[in-house]
């Protein structure tokens, strides 16, 4: 579905990405995990188009995305939650949702309803919060509001950047089971999450990044038993 090739980054005289490569295929969980500072925010906000690429393409089911604007890649149904969530504080929870859905230019009145209701579905306690304003919201109800306005526009490709950061160990299980239940409805993610141990249970596929380069790739069966990844992420 998604395949990077040679993307370079940089920020001013910084070089944040040196060229680096991935894939992710259809209907697959894959994690990007790395310390702070690897570059692993930087690769999914040039995927989208939030920063702009000194070398490399981006190819969506075989069609160049490397320079299109985040508006046009957002309508390609590639959704975006970005790390710190980023809720619409003085809207309320229903509005943030529908905010999700105006990247689906050709979406009816019937159809937002009908997604509305699998959001509700899918994160009862929205549906129960669904007057208050985002502002009001704990965390992770932030984080699951930010995932569900992101649901919305009914994306294919859902990119994830640190969704379980600064939430209680029950509300990262829960973060973790939601993500499961985004790929079982026929999704595709790409996650970059500190939490090294959950992000590999879970990955189909994984990359290691360090300082811009990808170090280390594997199933997250095989990076889980890496005795480097071990050493380096996993407090092992």
């Amino acid at each position: 579905m998604l395949k990077v090739t040679d993307m370079a980054v940089s920020y001013g005289q910084f070089q944040a990405l040196h060229g680096i490569s991935l894939a992710v295929k259809k209907n697959q969980i894959v994690s990007l995990i790395g310390a702070n500072g690897a570059g692993k925010s930087t690769t999914l906000m040039a995927i989208s188009g939030m920063v702009p690429k000194d070398s490399g393409e981006v190819l969506l089911d075989g069609e160049p995305i490397t320079d299109l604007k985040p508006h046009f890649i957002s309508r390609r149904r590639v959704a975006h939650v970005p790390e710190g969530r980023h809720v619409f504080p003085k809207l309320s929870v229903e509005d943030n949702l529908l905010t999700g859905a105006l990247a689906d230019t050709t979406i009816t009145k019937a159809v937002e309803r009908q997604r509305l209701e699998e959001m509700y579905a899918l994160f009862p306690r929205l549906k129960e919060r669904r007057r208050q304003n985002g502002g009001t919201l704990s965390g992770g109800e932030q984080q699951m509001l930010a995932i569900g306005r992101a649901m919305m526009s009914d994306p294919e490709l859902v990119m994830l950047d640190e969704p379980s950061m600064g939430l209680a160990p029950v509300l990262v299980e829960e973060i973790f089971a939601l993500i499961l239940r985004i790929k079982a409805s026929g999704k595709t993610v790409l996650l970059i999450e500190q939490n090294a141990i959950m992000a590999l249970q879970i990955a189909d596929y994984a990359y290691v990044l360090e300082l811009g380069n990808i170090t280390l790739q594997g199933t997250g069966r095989e990076l889980l038993g890496n005795e480097e990844v071990k050493r380096a992420y996993l407090g092992i």
